[in-house]
């Protein structure tokens, strides 16, 4: 299967009502073990990609070594990948574009795309962000592949107050709509929670949703009652892993 074949085998995925389930991976170990639990596809979390080597999340692992990563996944993998881009690695576009066309060189066939300000404070503007989106959709038609763009907007998650989620439900929208004119496929939203916020996200957005489990997110049947078309795990499960791996040494070196 082509590159191409699997880009579009991956959007096809994206369902409401019968979402894409993504359990996600940070090295070619994990990405085979997810794919042999019966995975439909693999998608890297930049948070766990970076706490395997040793960084912080924020694009602090340099660009190199992530796409190393996931050309090794890709190589190993038969599934369509897709990669956490964070905020593209880049300040022009110029860089970003370049970028971009490594990510697919390097095999995957979408990314996440974020819209917070990487090491400072707030979200790049909805005419910014709409631009860098645009930019990244000319690189992927140049290159003949249907890069799945997952843009994510960081409205609700960077307001950790569930009550004021509410009173950002048009800021999202807003934010969602630009994406997707400019060449968005789907919208993440990370950090939202509540089942009746989602459920109207979900009717008034034009693109697949994806929601990312967290401690007090719904439940995926209940997800998928709501109209989500897409379900992500961010750094639950290294951080599940690493506690489990941490517990099974401790009870052998208890017992010495």
């Amino acid at each position: 299967m082509t590159q191409s074949d699997r880009a579009d085998q991956f959007a096809s995925l994206h369902k409401p009502g019968a979402p894409l389930i993504l359990y996600n991976i940070w090295d070619t170990g994990s990405a085979k073990a997810v794919a042999k639990g019966g995975a439909s596809a693999i998608a890297t979390g930049s948070w766990g990609v970076a706490r395997a080597q040793g960084f912080g999340d924020g694009q602090a692992m340099p660009l190199d070594q992530s796409l190393t990563i996931l050309e090794n996944i890709t190589n190993n993998v038969d599934l369509p990948v897709t990669f956490d881009f964070e905020a593209g690695y880049a300040d022009s576009l110029d860089d970003l574009s370049e970028n971009t066309r490594r990510v697919i060189k390097a095999g995957a066939i979408g990314i996440n795309f974020e819209d917070q300000v990487i090491g400072g404070d707030g979200l790049v503007s909805i005419e910014e962000q709409c631009v860098r989106i645009a930019a990244i959709r000319q690189v992927a038609e140049d290159a003949g592949v249907a890069l799945f763009i997952n843009a994510r907007t960081d409205v609700f998650f960077k307001e950790a107050t569930p009550d004021m989620h509410p009173g950002l439900m048009d800021m999202a929208l807003t934010r969602a709509m630009a994406y997707a004119d400019v060449g968005a496929d789907g919208i993440f939203v990370p950090g939202l929670a509540d089942p009746d916020l989602i459920e109207k996200f979900c009717q008034a957005c034009s693109k697949p949703v994806n929601i990312m489990c967290i401690a007090n997110t719904p439940d995926i049947a209940s997800l998928t009652k709501l109209g989500v078309a897409r379900v992500s795990h961010g750094p639950g499960p290294y951080i599940q892993m690493m506690a489990e791996l941490t517990k099974r040494a401790a009870a052998i070196y208890d017992s010495d």
